[in-house]
C-alpha cells in the first residue's frame, strides 16, 4: 500500500531541497531553528563579551538565538557548523569588535558587510 499524503518528512525534505547551497541548508526564516547565529571567533576575551551582550539584546527583543562561543574551537569550524544548521543570518564578532564592528552575513545571498555593533540588532 502507498500513501501519497503530505507528511511532515516529506515537507522538510522539500524544503532542504530548494533551500541549501554547496556549503549546507539555508532555512527559510519562518521555519529556520533560530532566527540569528552569532559566532564569536578569536581568543580575545572583547569578541566574546560582545558576542554575549548581542545575544541578550537579540533575545530582549524576542528573537532566538544560537551562540556559538567554544572557546578551543577555530572560526572556521564554527563558521562550518553555522552553514550546516542552515540559519540564515550570522553575526561574527571577531577583528572588527576593536573598532566596535561586528561581519554581517546573509547565508541566502553569501553578502557580508561590516555594520556598527550597536546597529546589529537592526539588521534583522
Amino acid at each position: 500500500m502507498g500513501s501519497y499524503g503530505i507528511g511532515i518528512t516529506r515537507l522538510v525534505a522539500v524544503l532542504a531541497e530548494a533551500n541549501h547551497d554547496e556549503k549546507g541548508l539555508i532555512w527559510p526564516e519562518s521555519v529556520s531553528p533560530a532566527d540569528v547565529y552569532i559566532v564569536a571567533a578569536g581568543k580575545e576575551e572583547e569578541n566574546y563579551a560582545a558576542a554575549e551582550r548581542l545575544t541578550e539584546e537579540f533575545e530582549a527583543m524576542g528573537k532566538t538565538v544560537i551562540l556559538d562561543d567554544r572557546p578551543k574551537v577555530s572560526p572556521g569550524v564554527k563558521f562550518g557548523d553555522a552553514e550546516l544548521i542552515g540559519v540564515p543570518y550570522v553575526i561574527i564578532c571577531g577583528r572588527g569588535i576593536a573598532n566596535d564592528e561586528v561581519d554581517f552575513w546573509d547565508r541566502r545571498t553569501g553578502e557580508r558587510r561590516t555594520v556598527a555593533l550597536n546597529l546589529a540588532v537592526l539588521q534583522l
